[in-house]
């Protein structure tokens, strides 16, 4: 008589919020006071060796509670699935959420519902990894090229890549990939770093941090600009005169400008040689993009944190209108989706350096650029992943930096566990340190931080 599969017993969420804000960390010119939070879910199961799933997305605060009220639609699909077939096929599930027919008026793939689903859909190949054994770069990395693209969506994308030329570049990636992981395990995955950054810190915080960086061993810093053209040009100097010729600069935007005064504010910090700018513009405005890189060759344009899906990132690249295309590991619909991105970047040969700066991105990232550097791409060149020092110690599996380079995670998982502690502390509002700190608050109203009932 053979037993009961193991399934899906509940999807548990938490609304989880850090006061970043406080110190102004993250602060950009389209968002001055980020609390970096995450929409969080587990999957529970009743697996007999207590494996379980955990996901997220990235907010930066307010909201949070939508994203949560999000994820928790979609429970219906999720629970009561067989484990076993839910990891051999974590694109079943995929289809399922994106497929839903009601849900799907809501977006479609777009907005608060896909980055729900993208919550859950790392959470399932955080499960799949963890019964593997494995972590998720090297079950990717080490999985049949065939099996990989089925888990690929090519609705709207496959003009510009059919599954055949996927398959073609998965197995040409194949060669060389052992080395390739031995290399990885030995040396890590480049990294750049955007903690001396921030656009609320003070010149002096700045130089600080950015010769820190330089000792640390990064070879490129990210700034971030757009607020005021006088204090960017000051900053940007700045930050040149302390890391020297030899370290790359970039700058980053937020979208705060529009096509001309992307061009103009970009030029007018060229004496200091940014090596790219990021998200000049609105992310949906892919002929604003191309605009913006013909006006301000040769200084690189990069986009992709606030992209939406494969098919803006699909015209993105069609139109010519970015020379570094930045993935992010919770904005789209999961590890299923941006498989397909990074098969896009393959094929039109634009380098990955993907978007990691909230919390839990770094954990997440690190391993979609180490399966494209073993399994696909085969190159780190002109390839870093961003790296901000912030809120690691959450984490189960912290991401590690030495020397300017991410460590290759070996724990099996998607290294998205978060620390039981530090859900009980930062959970909002009734977790430890927000239960205590609203006590005490000046309070309005209205929740000041703007939680729904």
């Amino acid at each position: 008589m053979s037993s009961t599969p193991a399934r899906v017993t509940a999807v548990d969420t938490y609304d989880i919020r850090f006061p970043t804000s406080r110190q102004l960390d993250g602060s950009d010119a389209m968002n001055p006071d980020p609390d970096y939070s995450a929409a969080y879910v587990v999957l529970r199961t009743d697996d007999p060796d207590g494996h379980e799933g955990h996901g997220f997305t990235f907010t930066i605060g307010r909201g949070n509670d939508v994203q949560v009220a999000a994820i928790r639609a979609l429970r219906h699909h999720v629970v009561g699935r067989p484990i076993d077939t839910l990891c051999a096929d974590p694109g079943s599930l995929n289809r399922d959420l994106v497929g839903d027919s009601q849900l799907r008026w809501l977006g479609p793939e777009k907005g608060v519902m896909h980055m729900a689903i993208g919550a859950v859909v790392n959470a399932a190949w955080d499960l799949a990894a963890k019964r593997a054994g494995k972590p998720l770069w090297r079950l990717l990395a080490e999985a049949e090229p065939e099996w990989l693209v089925r888990q690929v969506d090519f609705r709207y994308i496959d003009d510009a890549l059919s599954p055949e030329r996927a398959l073609e570049l998965l197995q040409m990636g194949r060669d060389g990939g052992a080395e390739r992981t031995a290399r990885l395990l030995d040396r890590g995955y480049p990294g750049y770093t955007t903690s001396p950054g921030w656009l609320g810190y003070s010149d002096e915080k700045l130089t600080r941090l950015a010769r820190q960086a330089v000792a640390d061993g990064f070879t490129q810093i990210k700034l971030k600009v757009g607020a005021d053209l006088d204090d960017d040009i000051r900053r940007c100097r700045t930050a040149r005169q302390v890391v020297g010729p030899g370290i790359r600069v970039a700058i980053d935007a937020n979208q705060r400008w529009g096509v001309t005064e992307a061009a103009q504010w970009t030029n007018a910090l060229a004496e200091f040689d940014p090596y790219w700018v990021e998200e000049p513009t609105s992310p949906d405005d892919i002929l604003g993009h191309a605009a913006i890189r013909e006006r301000v060759a040769p200084v690189k344009v990069a986009t992709g944190e606030h992209v939406q899906n494969r098919v803006v990132f699909k015209q993105l690249l069609q139109a010519g209108a970015i020379d570094i295309l930045q993935i992010d590991a919770a904005r789209v619909g999961g590890v299923n989706e941006n498989l397909a991105i990074l098969l896009l970047a393959a094929q039109f040969g634009v380098p990955v350096c993907p978007h990691a700066g909230g919390v839990g991105l770094c954990e997440l990232v690190q391993h979609l650029s180490m399966f494209d550097y073993v399994a696909l791409s085969g190159t780190t060149e002109d390839r870093v992943i961003e790296y901000v020092d912030h809120l690691h110690e959450h984490f189960a599996d912290p991401a590690v930096v030495r020397h300017g380079h991410y460590a290759a995670p070996t724990a099996p998982g998607f290294s998205a566990t978060m620390r039981p502690d530090s859900i009980a502390e930062f959970t909002y509002p009734d977790g430890e340190f927000w239960a205590k700190d609203l006590a005490t608050a000046p309070r309005a109203d209205t929740d000041p931080n703007g939680a729904i009932a």
